[in-house]
């Protein structure tokens, strides 16, 4: 277990304070199966998971009903919440989300942000593995509920599925898909970094909130582009409701994408930033 001192000025003076990095996880936690902690964990996924799809694909159909220019006489420019709406919506969700169910089970919500925990050795990888499953299941079923109650709207208005915007090509609608990735799983890992708990201490940090502006910036950039996906699960959920052509075709950016910039926002944090191989090389050598 990785032991680092930080350096605090206090009252003029500077004094050591120590932390301890969280041991890794095991590749396979059998243990954990036998745990009702474990499946409370996945309970709360699959829930949080199906909340966020819910609300903000109720969001997008509704800023697309709203601003339809044959049902309604407002002027589309101004009518409905626009972009900005759809940004926050998806950026709050998050917030309140992480929040309620970080001391449960981490607070993912997100394949991709698991598989960068997964990759960073903070998640096993039978929990990672049942966590993106009920996620997936999760962004399903919220889906499923707005088309059981708004069933005409959500056929006409595209189902909230993530496509490739017109004017773009699959390279341009999968970078952005790493690129926001990379900046949401970043957010993640620098929210939740034990070290800046140390050394930030007299800082509160409400790591929720970060992680929730990380998705609403990346939304602001990305929505002309590709609908923002940066999640797997909130794209397939949609596709698997929607099922149109369209949705399926373009569905492996919303896959691919994301867990490439997942991976590349675990490496950069954890071998750049914490320098955590040449830590462990360090260890290897002394004690050799």
């Amino acid at each position: 277990m990785a032991k680092d001192v930080e350096t605090i000025e206090q009252g003029g003076e500077f004094s050591a304070k120590d932390y301890h990095d969280p041991p890794p996880a095991p590749l396979i936690d059998a243990k954990e199966l036998t745990k009702w902690s474990f499946y409370r964990a996945v309970i709360a996924e699959f829930i949080a998971t199906l909340l966020f799809l819910y609300i903000t694909v109720l969001t997008v159909i509704g800023y697309k009903v709203q601003t339809d220019p044959v049902k309604n006489t407002v002027d589309p420019d101004c009518g409905g919440v626009g972009i900005l709406g759809i940004a926050w919506a998806f950026g709050g969700m998050i917030f309140i989300l992480v929040y309620c169910t970080a001391g449960i089970s981490g607070g993912h919500i997100n394949p991709a942000v698991t598989f960068g925990l997964f990759l960073a050795r903070k998640v096993s990888l039978n929990r990672a593995i049942m966590y993106m499953v009920a996620q997936c299941l999760g962004a399903i079923c919220g889906c499923g509920f707005v088309k059981a109650f708004q069933k005409t709207h959500y056929n006409t208005y595209g189902g909230g599925a993530n496509e490739l915007q017109s004017g773009y090509n699959k390279g341009t609608g999968l970078g952005a898909e790493i690129i926001g990735t990379f900046v949401l799983v970043y957010t993640v890992f620098s929210a939740t970094d034990p070290k800046r708990s140390a050394r930030d201490s007299h800082v509160p940090v409400l790591a929720p909130l970060p992680i929730g502006f990380a998705v609403f910036m990346v939304h602001l950039a990305t929505i002309p582009v590709t609908g923002t996906g940066i999640n797997p699960a909130r794209s397939f959920g949609p596709a698997v409701i929607y099922n149109k052509e369209k949705a399926w075709d373009d569905q492996w950016i919303f896959w691919v994408g994301p867990f490439i910039g997942a991976a590349i926002a675990a490496f950069y944090h954890q071998f750049i930033l914490r320098a955590t191989g040449i830590k462990a090389l360090g260890s290897f050598r002394s004690n050799a």
